[in-house]
């Protein structure tokens, strides 16, 4: 069929046609706006899970369900290298800058609330270049250099104008696992202050299965001050939504067969559902119905599809020690591998004789550890991708 009209779209952060299976995590976005217009508070969700699930789609529409509440909200999206530090202060004042002037401009009138507002982003958003007079910087407020003391009073005169209007200020931290240390304490810590002193202020985060307890490690009380949220796969029957609802759209519908064939080949993963969907449309010489034979050729060209860039990209980041870990993992299949086990496998004595190849991979986040002793991959599948591509020992 025609490519050019083709509804579905692998990639990552790339928003389906349809995102469904998410209906609870949107419903509670909006009753945090809502809360937060009546003046109560509550805990914003944390998002976790594997790669390939969708937890950056579902962060944007978090984000933009908010951004219909009249929130100013920021974005970061944390980075691993030596100058993550800078880039995420960098987005956070890029960010405030472009909220503060939306907000100026829908405003009626300027308040002397939203006028300190204004300046103290003008003050904190120095370093983005030029300020425009509507931002025009106070000094003393929220320019000190310390992230921590300066988001503090970012926030404490920031919430006041949005509050007039029933409106809060949220940021967005995708991949949080990965946030540098002194940015994740200082709006943690921010986020706490904010509960206590009852300013709508939030912090949604979205990241692997092991953000729960990096964010404990940054902060104890973090434990509690989020909604903590596993992100997994879709459901058989809200799969098969996710394929049938934009063929719907375009005129063109699954024999019940072909749907059943992709919706087991992709496990649910919405990254997967996405990539079969579209090899099938692409394979499919239509013009209105996908068949069976399309699923069987659809599973063939997206597992190529998948091992060439999805697998293969993480799989090249490991150094060949690490590798050997990762095919010793692939014994296990998806389930997590036991690390006396892994010694085992590997010839050694101990499992510190594992510690440098484990850290790495985890700081390279292609495993986790989901508890004491065991190593999982972050990926979904991986382990038959080992076992496809790379053989096992």
């Amino acid at each position: 069929m025609d490519d050019n009209v083709n509804p579905y779209t692998p990639g990552s952060g790339t928003p389906p046609a349809e995102l469904v299976g998410r209906a609870a995590q949107l419903t509670a976005a909006t009753v945090l706006a809502q809360r937060t217009a009546n003046g109560l508070t509550t805990r914003s969700p944390m998002l976790s899970g594997l790669r390939g699930v969708g937890k950056t789609v579902l962060l944007n529409a978090l984000r933009g369900e908010l951004d219909g509440h009249q929130w100013l909200t920021v974005k970061v999206e944390a980075q691993v290298d030596r100058d993550a530090r800078a880039v995420a202060r960098r987005q956070l004042e890029r960010g405030l800058v472009a909220g503060a002037r939306s907000l100026a401009s829908r405003a009626g009138r300027v308040s002397g609330s939203l006028k300190k507002a204004l300046s103290t982003i003008g003050s904190f958003s120095l370093s983005v270049g030029p300020i425009t007079a509507s931002l025009d910087p106070v000094k003393g407020r929220a320019d000190s250099g310390v992230l921590e003391f300066d988001l503090s009073e970012l926030v404490s005169d920031v919430t006041p104008a949005l509050a007039e209007t029933g409106a809060g200020f949220a940021v967005f931290v995708d991949e949080i696992q990965d946030l540098d240390p002194t940015t994740l304490t200082a709006l943690l810590t921010v986020q706490h202050e904010a509960a206590q002193q009852k300013w709508p202020f939030q912090l949604f985060g979205a990241g692997l299965p092991s953000v729960p307890s990096v964010l404990a490690d940054a902060r104890s009380y973090a434990e509690r001050q989020f909604d903590y949220q596993s992100i997994g796969a879709l459901s058989p029957q809200d799969a098969a939504e996710a394929l049938v609802g934009p063929a719907r759209e375009a005129g063109v519908t699954w024999h019940p067969e072909a749907l059943d064939e992709v919706v087991a080949t992709s496990a649910g993963y919405p990254y997967f559902v996405q990539e079969f969907g579209a090899q099938a449309w692409r394979l499919a010489p239509g013009p209105r119905v996908i068949t069976l034979p399309d699923a069987h050729l659809a599973r063939e060209a997206g597992t190529e599809a998948l091992d060439a860039g999805f697998f293969r990209s993480r799989w090249d980041r490991a150094t060949k020690a690490e590798q050997r870990l990762l095919r010793a993992m692939a014994v296990d299949g998806d389930a997590p591998s036991q690390m006396p086990d892994l010694v085992s496998r590997l010839d050694r004595r101990r499992q510190s004789d594992l510690s440098v190849a484990r850290r790495d991979l985890i700081g390279k986040g292609l495993v986790y550890a989901p508890a004491r002793g065991e190593l999982a991959f972050t990926v979904p599948h991986m382990a038959a991708y080992i076992r496809r591509q790379h053989g096992l020992d």
